[in-house]
């Protein structure tokens, strides 16, 4: 499972999920393009991974504008040539209240957050994969996009949205040589938790770790054949 030299972008590289990836793929050879709101903290990811100047490109930008976006991919472009991966790591919660007493600047946060970033990173990224006849496309999501509950409905709204983007760009690349993929998690235990103390609570909660292997399989051409997937990465 090589994915040596490939040149993978990571949305969200700065946050708990977003650090292990990182390292993880950084690993494995892969060329990184990091990305993050706080210039000070991609620097410190930056430093801590002591990779060579020529295999990292740290970036800040707000993805919710589309001309942050095509700036970062064409900052990518000019230093690498090519983007392989797309590791769309950007999180963002809202919900506790009822569709009733929930107001549209919640909605429009959410959306935002999860449908518009995603939109714009993969309008500006898959014409490059087209033209080199490979990339992956990888997000994480949540079962509430497809399975809501009560006084969820924001988060709900933009991871479901956010979906159907995405599995619309695998049924529009099958047999491009991309993929675009989902995995959902019900929570990330970044305290290991499940691990030190389980219980019936925690049993379904899934590990950075975890996310991570199943990011860098994914990314690999021995995930060739799967495409357009909704992964659970949870105990039922």
């Amino acid at each position: 499972m090589s994915i040596n030299n490939r040149v993978a972008v990571i949305t969200g590289a700065t946050g708990r999920l977003g650090q292990i990836v990182t390292r993880q793929f950084a690993d494995r050879g892969v060329r990184l393009v990091l990305v993050g709101t706080n210039l000070e903290r991609v620097q410190s990811l930056e430093e801590e991974l002591k990779l060579p100047r020529e295999r990292v490109l740290i970036s800040v930008a707000d993805l919710c504008q589309p001309e942050r976006t095509s700036d970062l991919v064409r900052q990518a472009m000019d230093k690498f040539g090519r983007i392989d991966i797309l590791l769309h790591l950007v999180g963002g919660w809202s919900g506790g209240k009822s569709v009733v007493e929930s107001d549209r600047e919640q909605v429009e946060s959410m959306l935002q957050q999860h449908l518009w970033t995603t939109y714009h990173l993969t309008r500006d990224v898959l014409p490059l994969m087209l033209s080199n006849h490979w990339g992956r496309i990888l997000a994480v999501s949540s079962p509430l996009a497809s399975d809501p509950v009560a006084d969820m409905a924001p988060y709900a709204i933009g991871k479901s949205a956010q979906e159907i983007l995405l599995r619309t760009i695998a049924e529009e690349v099958k047999g491009s040589g991309i993929t675009a993929n989902i995995l959902l998690v019900k929570k990330i235990d970044t305290e290991h938790v499940r691990d030190q103390k389980p219980d019936d609570e925690n049993s379904s909660w899934t590990t950075p770790e975890d996310i991570a292997s199943a990011l860098l399989f994914l990314s690999s051409g021995e995930a060739r054949m799967i495409n357009g997937a909704r992964i659970p990465l949870y105990a039922s």
